[in-house]
């Protein structure tokens, strides 16, 4: 049908510009984002490109709803402007028939949103959860930078130093700052090397001083050294049972059958039952008087969006704290939604009106005779 296929391909110009954008500003406030994170120390700065992208990645799913549903909003909004749909309704179509054409134009996005919900969104958190770690556990030696101070693994040290050359194993001006089993001690020197040892690796100083001192106590020790060597620890690999729950596949969720697991799951399950309600609800509030501006359409549509997001998100964090059922909570929202979006499209469909409601009682209402 002519009419389908101008939709469709209006419906494509839109859904593609509207995710260009979306996709630009997340990318944007992503890079804002994760370079502050790499500034304090949370990701090497080398890999901000890297997280950037699997953050993008899991973003996909929700951009993917939310240009569908601007999409489907900006397009009936302006065959209505146009009086396109009069044509619609004139060769005998009610606004339930534009179901059939989006739900066929839909449906790829449907699936693409699923595969990314189900599949790939673990996967990037995973690689997130990765790269946050794989920096967060450097030894001592590799948080050393020249020029700048640095804690160590357990947070128990700060260093200073300067290396001559970077590559090598030695530098000058080294500051340490140590807070251990109730002392606390400041040690510096002159040079300093790396040296490897079958105990591990140490940092050797040479022609410094150091200053002790117990906790909450004045006393005061200072020593000078010729030589002095202090051990430089490798934080211990984090195990996979400390691996955040959306970080799972979705198989592995529901053999853990726990209340942190079914939130995930809910929120997984939701991004595809909420992308199918868009398109109804887009439908539902195309239906407006062509004389009126689109804005308050536009403005409406994207407050619905960002009440529905957040009610996933409160309904995930509800059943992680054990405060709802995964099954009760499915039903109530997505349910809810679902009929109140159908009842809303059935009343601009048979074009109902509270007016014709209430005339309709008044004529079954018996007459009094006098």
């Amino acid at each position: 049908m002519l009419f389908h296929s101008s939709l469709r391909k209006e419906l494509s110009r839109s859904f593609g510009a509207t995710l260009v954008v979306l996709i630009t500003v997340v990318m944007t406030m992503t890079l804002i984002r994760t370079l502050g994170l790499a500034s304090r120390g949370s990701f090497n700065p080398s890999d901000v490109t890297l997280v950037m992208g699997y953050t993008v990645l899991a973003y996909t799913p929700t951009l993917l709803s939310m240009s569908l549903f601007i999409a489907i909003i900006a397009t009936l909004s302006r065959m209505y402007r146009d009086s396109e749909m009069v044509i619609w309704f004139c060769s005998g179509k009610g606004l339930a028939a534009l179901l059939g054409p989006l739900f066929r134009f839909s449906w790829p996005i449907f699936a693409v949103i699923a595969a990314l919900a189900l599949l790939v969104l673990p996967w990037t958190n995973l690689r997130i959860n990765d790269l946050q770690n794989q920096y967060e556990q450097r030894g001592d030696l590799e948080r050393i930078e020249p020029g700048q101070f640095q804690e160590s693994a357990n947070g128990a040290r700060v260093f200073f130093i300067e290396k001559n050359q970077p590559g090598q194993t030695n530098g000058t001006n080294v500051f340490i700052a140590t807070t251990e089993f109730g002392k606390e001690t400041i040690t510096t020197a002159h040079s300093g090397r790396i040296e490897r040892t079958p105990q591990g690796q140490y940092l050797m100083l040479d022609g410094g001083q150091r200053l002790e001192t117990a906790v909450g106590t004045t006393d005061l020790k200072i020593s000078q050294f010729v030589t002095y060597g202090t051990h430089l620890a490798a934080n211990p690999l984090v195990e996979s049972s400390s691996l955040f729950v959306n970080t799972h596949t979705t198989l592995d969720l529901f053999q853990m059958a726990t209340p942190a697991a079914w939130g995930e799951l809910s929120w997984r399950f939701g991004l595809i039952l909420a992308a199918f309600n868009f398109v109804i609800i887009g439908v539902a509030l195309s239906s407006v008087n062509p004389r009126v501006g689109k804005s308050l359409n536009l403005i409406f549509a994207l407050f619905a969006f960002v009440v529905y997001f957040n009610l996933l998100n409160l309904g995930q964090s509800w059943i992680f704290a054990g405060k709802a059922n995964f099954a009760s909570f499915m039903v109530a929202l997505h349910g809810s939604v679902f009929a109140l979006a159908s009842f809303w499209l059935a009343k601009g469909h048979n074009n109902w009106h509270w007016r014709n409601f209430f005339s309709v009682r008044s004529q079954m209402q018996p007459e009094v005779k006098a």
